[in-house]
């Protein structure tokens, strides 16, 4: 039986997406998202902050449109990884979003200017 690997999220981002792009020219954002979830047995709340990685022309899209504070509902996958810091194996969870919609009301304030900056050349 083939294993299944999906992810359906809806939270606001923690700060606006940090882009940047691959030597080969692909670009990547990445972004925390903070999840709410309750306690069990409990009506608190707690809140998760999730690692979100983008790839692509929908890298783009969130990096021009995605502000601090705006909620969105991400569609993807759980990755983990591994690395070494100070000589200790670590392991990072982070989801690789493949689907982003953006929710909540249309005029809903942004910390991003209206017209994103034009690169200077």
């Amino acid at each position: 039986m083939a294993s299944l690997n999906h992810v359906t999220l809806i939270g606001r981002l923690t700060a606006a997406p940090e882009m940047r792009y691959t030597p080969s020219g692909k670009a990547v954002a990445n972004f925390d998202l903070a999840v709410e979830r309750r306690k069990s047995g409990d009506r608190e709340k707690e809140t998760d902050f999730i690692p979100v990685v983008v790839w692509e022309k929908l890298a783009e899209i969130c990096n021009e449109y995605l502000t601090k504070g705006k909620l969105v509902c991400i569609v993807g996958s759980l990755r983990t990884r591994t690395y070494e810091k100070d000589g200790q194996k670590r392991k990072a969870f982070e989801i690789l979003c493949s689907e982003m919609t953006m929710l909540g009301s249309p005029g809903e304030k942004s910390d991003r200017p209206s017209k994103p900056a034009q690169p200077q050349r």
